[in-house]
C-alpha cells in the first residue's frame, strides 16, 4: 500500500499545493492533473523521495519513506519529464548504465533485445544525440521492460511519442497494473489504459 497524507509544497515564496492525500493499493493507478505550474512534477518528486514536502507524510507498506530510505527507493521506478540520458553515449550504453545503477547486470545482447522491443532495432549503437526526441523517449521508456519495481512514477510518459508508441506504452502500464503493480502518472493526453483501479488527483492552481 502507498499512501500520502496532508502533503504541502512550497517553492521559494510560492505555495504550490497543500492538504493533498491519497491511498493506492496494488493494481491502483493515480492520474495527477492540474494546470502547468500547479506543482505536478514537484509532487511526483516528493513521492519518489527526491524532494521533501513542506508538511505531510508518505508511507510505503505502512512505514514512512523518510524512515526506510533506500529500502523504499528499491521499490520505485521514476521516469521524469526529461529523459535523463547522456547524449554522448549510445542508446545501449545508457540502458546498461541505468540497469547497473539498479544493481541489474545487463549484457549487450539483452539490452539490444529490449531496445528492439521499443522500436530501436539497428540504432542501439548510435549516440543518443543523433536520435529524434521520440527515439530518445523510447530509450528512457525501455527501463519499464526490465524494472521489477512495484511502483512506477511517470511524469508525462507519453510526450514525444507517436500514436503507435502511445498505444504500446499504455499496454505496458496496463500489464504492470494487472500484475499487481501501482502507477502514479501525469499526462496532458487522454490515453486509455486497461487494467487496474483508476483514481484522479487534481492539483488546483
Amino acid at each position: 500500500m502507498f499512501t500520502a497524507n496532508n502533503l504541502a509544497c512550497v517553492r521559494g515564496d510560492r505555495h504550490l499545493f497543500a492538504g493533498l492525500g491519497f491511498m493506492l493499493e496494488p493494481s491502483g493507478r493515480l492520474h495527477v492533473t492540474g494546470e502547468n505550474g500547479s506543482g505536478k512534477t514537484s509532487l511526483l518528486r516528493i513521492l519518489c523521495g527526491l524532494s521533501l514536502p513542506e508538511t505531510g507524510e508518505i508511507c510505503w507498506q505502512g512505514e514512512s519513506i523518510a524512515r526506510i530510505g533506500d529500502e523504499y527507493h528499491k521499490n520505485v521506478l521514476y521516469l521524469g519529464h526529461h529523459n535523463a540520458l547522456k547524449e554522448e553515449l549510445t542508446a545501449l550504453e545508457n540502458l546498461r548504465i541505468t540497469a547497473a545503477l539498479a544493481d541489474i547486470a545487463m549484457e549487450d545482447k539483452q539490452g539490444a533485445e529490449l531496445l528492439g522491443r521499443v522500436g530501436l532495432a539497428g540504432r542501439e549503437k548510435l549516440q543518443v544525440r543523433f536520435l529524434s526526441q521520440g527515439q530518445k523517449r523510447r530509450v528512457a521508456l525501455s527501463r519499464l521492460l526490465w524494472s521489477s519495481a512495484p511502483l512506477w512514477v511517470l511524469d508525462e510518459p507519453f510526450v514525444a511519442l507517436d500514436t503507435v508508441a502511445v498505444t504500446w506504452l499504455a499496454g505496458i502500464i496496463g500489464k504492470h497494473l494487472s500484475a499487481g503493480g501501482m502507477a502514479v502518472l501525469t499526462s496532458h493526453q487522454e490515453v486509455a489504459i486497461d487494467g487496474g483501479i483508476a483514481q484522479t488527483l487534481r492539483i488546483a492552481s
